[in-house]
């Protein structure tokens, strides 16, 4: 498969979960793959590994993205390691969950900087670099927890929302540069973010989806590699969901 053969595209988040399986997928699809990551170098090194079991041609880059100088640091080495980036992947996220009455301003401010300022300051700087050629491609990842929120995700609702806005203000500005922004709404999906849930509250939750089962990570990254590739050049400001029907 070569849907994506010399594409340069950088996924955030890219060393675990939703972000793994797409950074897995792309490399399968011959596209040179930039894996961001925040911490963690022995989870990161696995994961390289694994993608470079598909293709030798993946490299990790290490920054916080909630921070605006280590996003510019990043997106420099990007422009001076490979001169150009055709796609970004917006994956990215944290949850920090409480209720809003007791969930103090930090616990706010870390999920909404991470999430929300995070995209911001990476899709900028992406679409930055694509504006020189006049094409590109970004997809965000959001959730089903901006279209239904739980108690107990205000912030994490809230940063999510934001992103699908962001998407679609960001699709009327960037059309004329040639540059598509779209969005992905995961539901339950089996990462370790899912796996942190109790198992009777996950089982619940199950028991309103549709087609009765978690989702599957890969699932979500077979939709992320349809809008960045050629079979998807005419959608932009869209949002595709990926939760077995849970809202629908």
């Amino acid at each position: 498969m070569s849907e994506l053969k010399g594409q340069i595209v950088l996924v955030t988040g890219a060393t675990k979960g939703i972000g793994l399986a797409v950074a897995t997928e792309l490399a399968r699809c011959g596209a040179t793959v930039l894996m961001n990551h925040r911490g963690k170098p022995e989870q990161a090194l696995d994961a390289l590994e694994q993608v470079r079991e598909i293709s030798q041609d993946a490299h990790l880059l290490r920054a916080d993205i909630a921070d605006a100088s280590d996003v510019e640091r990043m997106f420099r080495q990007i422009r001076a390691d490979h001169g150009r980036l055709d796609a970004f992947v917006n994956n990215a996220g944290i949850t920090l969950d409480g209720y809003a009455l007791m969930m103090g301003e930090a616990k706010w401010r870390k999920v909404i900087d991470t999430n929300l300022t995070g995209a911001f300051l990476c899709t900028r700087a992406a679409a930055r670099l694509m504006a020189r050629r006049r094409t590109g491609s970004i997809v965000t990842v959001s959730s089903t927890s901006a279209l239904s929120p739980p108690a107990g995700q205000a912030n994490y609702a809230a940063a999510k929302a934001g992103g699908i806005a962001l998407t679609k203000a960001l699709a009327k500005e960037l059309g004329s540069y040639g540059i598509r922004v779209n969005c992905v709404i995961p539901g339950f999906i089996d990462t370790s973010m899912t796996r942190q849930m109790p198992p009777e509250r996950l089982e619940e939750n199950l028991r309103h989806v549709p087609l009765g089962r978690i989702g599957r990570p890969e699932e979500v990254a077979s939709v992320v590699k349809f809008l960045l590739s050629d079979a998807s050049t005419y959608v932009t400001g869209s949002s595709v969901v990926v939760d077995g029907g849970l809202v629908c």
